[in-house]
């Protein structure tokens, strides 16, 4: 059976709150709690000097609008920031046709109440205009032209005079010197080529034999010694090649001997032998020189000095010489070419049409495009115009007559401009946002 023992702490009874009387006005000041009225205090000395007192700030200074938006969500939520809202697609959508507007529009009866003024009638001949009429019907005139006879004939054909070209500014603009010279041709010849020379017999279509095989002869001719030029070349590369191959192995083997003979040289000097045996000082010491051995030196020096100076003399005046004679003969080809211009200019004899073989100096960089080779092989030829294929570009031959009579330069073709490089950039928004 368990033991009942009495509960454990204070028997006394509970104390009661002791609070000192506050009837008086001394004792209520000096017992009243301020807890609340001086942390309130320090709160509004923290807001002073943090900037003021918030209380008393506007709303624009506390608060601020956000227009932009928090930048990282895009970054969070890719899938569902990326998508437009319904709303703003019925928002940015607008029609073409203009809405119809919903204001009150005047009618055609409908005034302001003011009268308009009456404007007079214009659809009637006035009195004056009739009288003016009939004055000149009478062969009454205010003024009379007299006829006199002209005194130049307004058929003739007076011949343009091109107006200067002038400039408002200070520097006029000023031809070429190169517009007023005839244009130079790329013949050998030097005549001046025909705009569109004259085929012959065996580029027609439906040739004859003789025609046909004398052109066919020629062009073969032609394929072969260009295969031969083409085959020289190739040997000419080949034999360079293996010539520079070669000496570039004996340049090798001579480098290996030179170092094998200096390093044989510097073996002996330190007497090192192959044999074992003892350490020798093989080479006599160089004895000091005399006087007379360093004057006859010097004097040597001196003489092959002159020598050097006396074989550059006479080298220069040699070169000085040949350059005089290429002056000469080219002054000399000049004049030569000039007179051949003039005897054709003279004549009036243009080339030949299959005069075809150009100089070697032509005008700009680039080489004249070779011709087309327009020519049907025997089993290409048909006997019916049905089958027949054309043959040529008529624009590659008219460029290429301007190239050859001297009216423009080579060119070559660039297909594609080159574009300016473009460099994208993104705008920070946030940098212009200032608080």
């Amino acid at each position: 059976m368990p033991v009942i023992r009495p509960q454990k702490g204070p028997t006394t009874a509970p104390a009661t709150y002791s609070q000192p009387s506050r009837k008086g006005k001394k004792a209520w000041r000096k017992n009243v709690d301020v807890t609340e009225v001086q942390k309130g205090l320090e709160e509004l000395n923290e807001e002073i000097l943090k900037g003021g007192v918030i209380a008393e700030k506007p709303s624009e200074e506390l608060f601020v609008i956000d227009t932009v938006g928090d930048a990282s969500l895009t970054k969070k939520f890719p899938k569902h920031t990326s998508k437009s809202l319904k709303a703003d697609e019925i928002i940015a959508a607008r029609s073409v046709i203009p809405a119809v507007d919903s204001r009150k529009r005047p009618g055609d009866k409908t005034t302001d109440g003011i009268i308009p003024a009456k404007r007079p009638r214009r659809e009637y001949v006035t009195q004056k205009e009739l009288a003016q009429l009939r004055k000149v019907a009478d062969g009454e005139h205010e003024t009379t032209v007299e006829m006199v006879d002209a005194s130049y004939d307004p058929w003739e054909m007076v011949p343009k005079v091109e107006a200067p070209i002038t400039d408002d500014r200070d520097d006029k603009k000023k031809a070429p010197k190169s517009i007023s010279r005839k244009p130079i041709s790329l013949l050998a010849s030097g005549k001046m080529a025909k705009a569109v020379p004259k085929p012959t017999g065996g580029y027609s279509y439906n040739p004859a034999f003789d025609d046909y095989e004398a052109r066919y002869t020629e062009e073969a001719n032609k394929a072969v010694e260009a295969e031969k030029k083409r085959l020289q070349e190739k040997e000419a590369e080949r034999l360079k090649k293996e010539a520079a191959a070669r000496s570039a192995a004996e340049a090798e083997a001579a480098e290996a001997r030179a170092e094998l003979s200096e390093w044989d040289e510097d073996s002996e000097w330190e007497g090192v032998q192959s044999g074992g045996e003892e350490l020798k000082v093989s080479a006599k010491r160089p004895e000091r020189k005399t006087k007379a051995q360093r004057n006859r030196i010097q004097r040597r020096k001196e003489e092959e000095r002159r020598l050097r100076h006396e074989a550059k003399t006479k080298v220069r005046k040699a070169q000085l010489e040949e350059i005089k004679r290429i002056a000469r003969e080219a002054a000399e080809r000049d004049l030569e070419q000039a007179l051949t211009l003039a005897q054709i200019e003279e004549s009036g004899n243009s080339a030949d049409d299959n005069d075809e073989e150009l100089r070697r100096r032509q005008l700009g960089k680039l080489q004249v495009p070779e011709k087309d080779l327009e020519l049907v092989l025997p089993d290409e030829l048909q006997d019916s115009l049905r089958l027949l294929k054309p043959e040529g570009n008529l624009m590659k031959e008219r460029y290429r007559s301007l190239l050859i009579r001297g009216r423009v330069e080579a060119r070559r073709h660039i297909p594609f401009k080159k574009q300016a490089r473009t460099k994208l950039t993104e705008k920070w928004t946030y940098k212009d946002f200032s608080i």
